[in-house]
Parts: C-alpha cells; sequence; structure tokens
C-alpha cells in the first residue's frame, strides 16, 4: 500500500455542523436507537477531505448519492432515489421517507445531514439494517462510494485503523528482535535496527536462553513472544549465547515501541543481499544502517535488493531509499488534483556504496512504494531488475483520521517514473526476465555476451511509455515479461551479474538514454 500519512484529527467547517454532535468517539448505538448526530461530523469530516482530492473530480451529492447505494447492498429491499427535487428512501415499491435535496450539490453540512437522517430512517424500517450495525452501514457507505473511484481508496473502521495505526507508528514496545523455535531453543531471527537491541551484541543466530530470569526452554514462541514484549521503557533482561559454548551473556535493555523491521541482511562472498518485506516509516534507516555497517566490515562486491512479494508502504521511504544509492537525480514524479499531491521527488547526497553493481529482484506481486524504487534506480541506470514485470500500482494515496478513529485511504496522484512512464497499470519492465523460463534466460544472457540485444526493445517500449494508456497497449508491453512468483533463477542470475562486470553493464544500457 502506497500512502502519504496525512493525520485530520479536526476539521474547521464554515457553517457549523449540527449542535447535538457532542464527541469525536462513537459509540455503539442503542439496540433500537441511531445516534444520528456523531455520524454527521464523521460524514462531514470524510467528504471534506475528499472532495478536492479524488483523482477526478465529483461533486459532493455525486459522492454521497454513490454512498446511499450502500444501504441496498445491506438490505436489497431498500433503495435511494433522487426524484424530482426530493430525496426518497424506498422498501420495495413504497416510500418510507422523503426529504427536499439539499439546494446546492456541494453543501456539505446540508449532504451530511441528509445521509444520516436516510440511514435513521433506514434503522427504523429494517432489521437487516439494524442487524448490520451503525458501523456496518457506514462501512457499506463508504465501499460503495469508492467503489465508484479507484481500487485503492477505502474506509478503514476504527478497530483495524487503530491496529494499523500502532504497526506504523511502532505499536507495543518490545525488545526489537524476533525469534524461532528449533527443537527445545529458541533463536534469535532477526534484530531490528532501530530498536533497543540493535547495539548491545547480540547477534543473529544466538540462542535466546531466557527473558527476565525465565528459561526459554519448552515454552511456547507464543509465551516467549509474549515475554519480549510490554510497556514503553520498561526494563528487559536477555540471557544469551551461541551453540557451541556454555558460557552466557545477559543483556540489560529497556523497551521500546518501533515499527516492525522491514529489511533483513544477508551476505555471501562479499555480496551483501537485503530482503525488503514493506516500506515502513523506518525503512530508509533500516537500509541505511545496514549499508553502514557493511561498507565498514568488508570489501562489497555488489548489492541485491530482493523486492519480491513487496506490496509497498510509504512513499517517502521509498524516496530517502532511493536517495541512498543515487547521487542525484529526479526518483518519480505525483500529479494530482490537489496542490500537495503535485510533487517532483528529486534526491541528492551521494551514493553509500560508491557506484558498487546493484541488481534488484522483482515479480508479480511487487508493488507501490517497491516498484518506485526499482523505476527510480532502474531508470538511472544505477541497478539491473531480474524477474517479472511487476503489479504496476502507480496511484498515492494520503490517509485522513475521522472522528469516529477510522480512516480514509484516498487516492489523489498518479506516479509517473523519471523517464515519464506511468507505473499504474504498467508496472516496472525488468532488465532480465525470468517468468519465460530457463531458456529464454539463456537466450537473453548469450544476447548480453553479444549485443545488441532482442529483448532490448521490449524494455524500452515500456520505458517510454506515456499516460494515458489503453488497456490493450499495457497488455502488449508486459506480456513481453509476464507478471509471475520470483523463483531461485532470480537470485542466481543476479549473483552471475555481478560477478561479471562487462555483462552487469550490457545489462544497464537496455535502459534508453533520459
Amino acid at each position: 500500500m502506497l500512502v502519504i500519512i496525512v493525520f485530520l484529527l479536526t476539521m474547521s467547517f464554515s457553517v457549523a455542523l449540527a449542535q447535538e454532535s457532542q464527541s469525536n468517539t462513537i459509540q455503539p448505538p442503542p439496540e433500537k436507537d441511531f445516534d444520528q448526530s456523531s455520524y454527521v461530523n464523521v460524514i462531514a469530516t470524510a467528504l471534506t477531505f475528499l472532495q478536492p482530492r479524488t483523482l477526478d473530480e465529483h461533486s459532493i451529492k455525486q459522492l454521497c448519492l454513490w454512498g446511499l447505494n450502500g444501504l441496498n447492498a445491506i438490505d436489497p429491499s431498500l433503495s435511494v432515489k433522487e426524484e424530482k427535487g426530493l430525496l426518497n428512501l424506498y422498501k420495495v415499491q413504497n416510500i418510507i421517507y422523503s426529504t427536499p435535496l439539499p439546494t446546492t450539490p456541494d453543501n456539505i453540512k446540508l449532504w451530511s445531514q441528509s445521509v444520516v437522517t436516510i440511514w435513521s430512517n433506514a434503522w427504523k424500517n429494517s432489521t437487516t439494517i439494524q442487524s448490520v450495525g451503525a458501523q456496518g452501514i457506514v462501512q457499506a457507505f463508504f465501499d460503495e462510494l469508492f467503489d465508484h473511484l479507484d481500487p485503492y481508496s477505502r474506509y478503514v473502521a476504527p478497530s483495524s485503523a487503530t491496529t494499523d495505526r500502532d504497526t506504523r507508528d511502532g505499536g507495543e514496545a518490545s525488545a526489537g528482535i524476533s525469534v524461532i523455535k528449533q527443537g527445545n531453543f529458541f533463536i534469535i531471527s532477526s534484530i531490528n535496527p532501530n530498536g533497543p537491541s540493535w547495539e548491545t551484541g547480540i547477534a543473529t543466530g544466538q540462542r535466546l536462553y531466557a527473558v527476565d530470569g525465565k528459561r526459554t526452554a519448552k515454552q511456547s514462541i507464543d509465551t516467549v513472544s509474549k515475554w519480549l514484549r510490554g510497556k514503553e521503557g520498561s526494563p528487559l533482561t536477555l540471557t544469551v549465547g551461541s551453540s557451541t559454548r556454555k558460557r552466557t551473556k545477559v543483556i540489560r535493555i529497556k523497551r521500546e515501541a518501533v515499527p516492525p523491521a522491514t529489511v533483513f541482511a544477508f551476505t555471501s562472498d562479499n555480496i551483501v543481499m537485503l530482503k525488503v518485506t514493506a516500506f515502513s516509516t523506518d525503512t530508509a534507516e533500516e537500509i541505511s544502517q545496514y549499508l553502514d555497517q557493511a561498507t565498514q566490515d568488508m570489501k562489497i562486491k555488489g548489492l541485491i535488493i530482493d523486492l519480491r512479494g513487496n506490496r509497498g508502504g510509504v512513499l517517502q521511504q521509498a524516496i530517502t531509499s532511493a536517495a541512498l544509492l543515487l547521487d542525484n537525480g529526479i526518483a518519480a514524479t505525483t500529479q494530482g488534483r490537489y496542490d500537495d499531491a503535485n510533487h517532483i521527488w528529486a534526491v541528492q547526497g551521494g551514493d553509500l556504496t560508491k557506484g558498487i553493481p546493484i541488481v534488484i529482484l522483482v515479480d508479480g506481486h511487487t508493488a507501490s512504494a517497491a516498484e518506485i524504487l526499482t523505476a527510480a534506480l532502474s531508470d538511472h541506470k544505477r541497478a539491473v531488475v531480474i524477474g517479472s514485470t511487476t503489479l504496476g500500482k502507480g496511484l498515492v494515496q494520503t490517509i485522513a483520521q475521522l472522528p469516529d478513529n477510522g480512516e480514509l485511504f484516498v487516492t489523489w496522484s498518479r506516479v509517473l517514473a523519471p523517464l515519464g512512464w506511468p507505473l499504474q497499470g504498467l508496472g516496472v519492465m525488468p532488465q532480465i526476465c525470468t517468468s519465460r523460463g530457463e531458456q529464454f534466460v539463456t537466450k537473453q544472457i548469450n544476447a548480453l555476451k553479444n549485443p545488441p540485444s532482442f529483448y532490448k526493445e521490449n524494455v524500452v517500449a515500456s520505458r517510454k511509455a506515456r499516460p494515458p494508456l489503453d488497456a490493450k497497449t499495457i497488455q502488449t508491453i508486459r506480456s513481453a515479461c509476464p507478471a509471475a512468483l520470483g523463483t531461485d533463477a532470480d537470485l542466481t542470475v543476479a549473483n552471475m551479474l555481478i560477478l561479471k562486470p562487462a555483462l552487469y553493464k550490457q545489462a544497464l544500457d537496455l535502459i534508453p538514454n533520459e
């Protein structure tokens, strides 16, 4: 998911909302009643945020009429129709409530009140509506509304939104390590570079023998994980050691709330591989720390960034990650109706790796922020991309927190790669395609040894595509390297290219010049 985080805690309106709205927190409605006041505030806040930000312009009236179809999705006997200046609520073929249409199509206060009044009357006349509860009505409203916009805009209910916010912002405090169970022992499988354990000397592969003096042997993975979590700032002792030595070491730390680790590092033959699972608020910092550590510890031959299965995340983190590996240039451009949605994302500062070969692994599930990083490094000829054509999610969402503590994810801009081609629908075409089988890979490698490459025209066609693109054009371009899951061949080809500079350079040159 590609997002710019914008928290909309309180909205001010030129015309006051209904005076009876007293609280920004929704309480469960009484069994046979519907609390209108707080929902007017939720809808008004949502509409105020939505209208100027959607990719295409729609009136408040249109947004509300779309959303009111959600009642029919819950109870097919109900329908809402605009007729002769009236907003009519039908049950089967009978009008059970009627109210005048608001005098202007963009009066947020009046349309919000009309929507909630329709809801209230539907509640009184339908046990099916009552059975889903007020939150079900709100969810259906936004589901129907967003069904008319794009595939990624959505409403997230308060309970799920709170969990998502905790994940983005850190959530419950912990030791910042992950463990796996092997036999009776617990092994430290990863260490969050932003967590409290990172600089303590703890290493992956060590055994975790005790937590706060409690032995981990014969415990369940859930029990040990629970021991590692607790109140932020609370003290914690970890007893660790190797499998070959009897001596153990006691580490004392304080729990911290940090986002889950998204970057995992592996090294083989002085080639560093970073597996990036998502782009959260600390992903670029994690990449930076691993690269700093690796460049200090060894003479790196090359870097492999594995983005297979990475569905994206925070846009700025993709841009910042690109800045770690580019000396300068445009990483991406975003375009939308709202002023803040239009941006040229330029980077400068310097390549932390000082020009070492970089290979990026992608597959058909690589999306969003992961595609932005891939396109940025590929278009600047800073990395060779290996795998299959990526998902093609080039739309950016911004987030609003509503008075009910739910969230709106609203698509407000489209992403263009540095060379000007659209990510949406098209995806990133790799320089080395592995999704068409081993023989095709061999044919491509042989063509790199004796250029020009037969495959180059496919890569060039993808980079010269310009929006808007129709579905047939997109399908034709993508068919040259069909989207697929990654395989072991991706890593094999990546290591070969890093160890053979001439082939690596030929693969870079498949990208057309700016």
